[in-house]
């Protein structure tokens, strides 16, 4: 549940051509999702694509939610109310996506509302998943499948150190015992996850802000995706 703010630095003229040119030859997916636990990066990237691209940009609303801070610091007994604000907040977000019928929406995500239930079902007691459960279901969300999901992993030393580094005061009270089950939800969700082309990225090694190669990496096997699954891990040494 990021709340980074979304990145504003000047896109390279050679990244800027490398669009253009994949733009011409109708190599971009339309409709691009960034996922992955806290701390990975996920906003950060979602919004340099979305800069890169000229794309529509949309957020998880974690810096609106007003009881994420109560369920970092205190736990469970705010966890069911921060979970249905996502989760309606999402409903709302996803009724407002505009979608050309033959073609679909144009947009770059930091969120898919299918990780919902991921994080209901690792914080909410038996009782409190069935209500979320109910509410999500008579939601009848009926999201548009995106075109590419990118989906960025790191080892939880790395989360914990870009957490610390951000300096977010109520995300400091975050526990690692959460973020190991986090992480591993996430690598079980993705593990099955086949409703979309999936690029796997190795964000530990990577520094797509500081670091054109990097991004620009990334972009060419973006653009290059042929199959349902790649992955993405470059060699920094040879990106610095």
């Amino acid at each position: 549940m990021s709340t980074a703010a979304p990145v504003e630095i000047e896109t390279p003229g050679h990244i800027t051509r490398k669009v253009s040119l994949a733009a011409e030859q109708d190599e971009i997916p339309r409709y691009i999702v960034v996922e992955g636990p806290i701390g990975v990066g996920k906003t950060t990237l979602a919004s340099l694509l979305a800069q890169a691209l000229h794309f529509p940009l949309m957020l998880e609303p974690a810096a609106e939610n007003p009881f994420l801070d109560r369920f970092y610091a205190e736990g469970h007994r705010h966890a069911l109310p921060t979970q249905l604000f996502f989760l309606l907040h999402r409903a709302r977000q996803l009724s407002d996506i505009t979608s050309n019928d033959l073609l679909g929406p144009t947009l770059v995500a930091d969120f898919m509302v299918e990780k919902d239930a991921l994080f209901a079902e690792l914080t909410l007691d038996e009782e409190e998943f069935g209500l979320y459960k109910q509410i999500h279901d008579n939601l009848a969300m009926d999201p548009p499948a995106p075109d590419l999901v990118i989906y960025l992993q790191a080892p939880v030393q790395v989360l914990q150190q870009r957490i610390h580094r951000r300096g977010l005061k109520f995300e400091q009270n975050i526990e690692t015992d959460y973020l190991n089950a986090l992480a591993d939800r996430y690598t079980e969700f993705f593990h099955y996850y086949d409703a979309a082309p999936l690029l796997i990225v190795n964000a530990a090694a990577t520094d797509f802000t500081n670091n054109h190669l990097h991004f620009s990496a990334l972009l060419d096997r973006m653009f290059a995706m042929d199959g349902t699954r790649q992955f993405f891990n470059p060699n920094p040494s040879l990106l610095a």
